[in-house]
């Protein structure tokens, strides 16, 4: 390898320039190299459309999957919840680093939490996943709750609270956390309220596969137990043929004896956007020891899943 700069391939938002300057800095310690940021528009970010509307899947990946085909950047960073769940063969996943708080948080109005939410409070989401669930838990606690559609970065969503358009906004914890803004979370949905996004909280460090030498040194900043908890998450997520817009949600995470981690559960769920109806269901296995176990784990649940009736609940697939 020279000296010369790498070149890392970030969108522009505040919360992907955040990001992409913690793996910047890290790589710089690991290979001694100066690593530029390069901002790349993509069509999720000129886009006005709601997600479900545009696709979902892959609208914020595609222009970064093509500056580094192109041999404009050496390297990208995304948000692991916004890859397509197939790898392209070009590509290497050379990284999944540890993962940052996968759960949804509540920003609300006076600091309230989501049981004290008032009755017919507006809350804004830009996810069928999440309303499908909020609703849901609404429904089974005799609250009354309208979900908004809504989208933009955190700012703008945040922005919707304060001005009293909106009574609170759900986000991921992860992307306040990463831009510093964690205090003002009013409150942290647990996970058996709201499954967060298969990969949520977690990052996807890419580069072109024929690159051998920087696929290596960045593979140093991998985290194996986050790689094959999101592994099982997209499996999960692609055996139900879903795109990302889709209302699925899946977290795998490992149980612990003592010091000892000895086995991963996983979780799914898909369900009506009005929560009326939902397929909730978990599943526990050795911790994979491969990515074949990984996969293996998703598709082993997907399959309990569609036979209790999931596919029925997704509405159109995504394409």
């Amino acid at each position: 390898m020279t000296d010369r700069a790498l070149r890392l391939g970030t969108r522009r938002s505040k919360l992907a320039m955040a990001q992409s300057g913690h793996v910047a800095e890290a790589v710089r310690q690991l290979t001694g190299r100066p690593v530029e940021l390069v901002e790349i528009t993509t069509f999720g970010d000129t886009s006005r459309e709601h997600l479900a509307q545009i696709g979902g899947t892959g609208v914020f990946v595609t222009a970064l999957r093509d500056a580094l085909l192109a041999g404009e950047v050496d390297f990208a960073v995304h948000s692991l919840k916004d890859l397509p769940t197939a790898q392209p063969e070009e590509l290497a996943l050379a990284a999944v680093p540890k993962r940052e708080d996968p759960r949804d948080v509540l920003v609300a109005r006076d600091g309230l939490t989501f049981e004290r939410l008032p009755a017919g409070a507006r809350v804004g989401t830009g996810s069928p996943r999440r309303m499908a669930q909020l609703n849901a838990y609404a429904r089974s606690h005799g609250m009354e709750i309208a979900c908004v559609p809504i989208r933009g970065n955190i700012d703008t969503r945040v922005g919707y609270v304060r001005n009293g358009e909106l009574d609170a906004v759900v986000l991921a914890a992860a992307g306040l956390n990463r831009i510093g803004r964690g205090g003002e979370v009013s409150d942290f949905l647990a996970v058996d309220t709201v499954l967060p996004a298969p990969g949520q909280g977690a990052l996807a460090v890419e580069c072109p596969a024929v690159n051998a030498e920087l696929t290596a040194a960045l593979g140093a900043l991998d985290d194996p137990h986050t790689r094959a908890a999101v592994t099982a998450e997209r499996s999960l997520l692609a055996a139900l043929e879903a795109g990302c817009s889709a209302p699925v949600g899946a977290l795998a995470d490992l149980l612990t004896d003592g010091q000892d981690v000895h086995q991963m559960r996983l979780r799914g769920v898909v369900g009506t956007t009005d929560g009326s109806a939902l397929v909730q269901l978990s599943t526990t296995g050795p911790v994979p020891a491969s990515h074949h176990d990984a996969v293996a784990l998703g598709r082993e649940l997907a399959a309990e899943m569609l036979a209790k009736g999931a596919a029925g609940l997704m509405g159109e697939r995504a394409l």
